[in-house]
């Protein structure tokens, strides 16, 4: 049984973004402020990443945690209230990223993922791990 009213998970449900998250906004005003410039959500990419460097052939996606099924195993069981639903929904999810990443990398692209919590809490070391992908295709340019 649902804790809040319809109207009430209703708002909740409209909240929830797919894209210019706080996380995302947070890495790519960063990555901007730091001189690189790249596409958001670009359509014309598989998987319609978060930014895409195109030229470079990097794509990074900010995942939410609770969407995008981290830690899976453990945390399914904590869902109480229409749990088949978003088991299905989650795990269907799971599925997607990982069809999405090995596409991309069948087609020569390299492909980040970050969970959204560890962007929040840990951009530094975010921004690191880009630049030294971002490195990695000068090098061998």
């Amino acid at each position: 049984m649902d804790v809040l009213t319809k109207e009430q998970r209703r708002k909740n449900m409209q909240a929830i973004r797919s894209t210019g998250t706080k996380a995302e906004l947070l890495l790519s005003k960063r990555l901007w402020s730091l001189g690189f410039r790249y596409r958001k959500n670009d359509r014309t990419v598989l998987g319609k990443p978060d930014l895409t460097f195109k030229r470079l052939k990097i794509a990074i996606f900010v995942d939410s945690e609770y969407f995008h099924g981290r830690n899976w195993d453990t945390n399914k069981h904590r869902i109480k209230t229409n749990s088949e639903f978003w088991w299905k929904k989650i795990e269907s999810n799971i599925d997607r990223d990982i069809k999405v990443n090995d596409e991309l990398k069948a087609n020569g692209w390299s492909v980040l993922r970050f969970w959204d919590t560890q962007v929040k809490s840990n951009l530094t070391e975010c921004i690191d791990i880009i630049e030294r992908k971002l490195n990695e295709w000068k090098k061998v340019d």
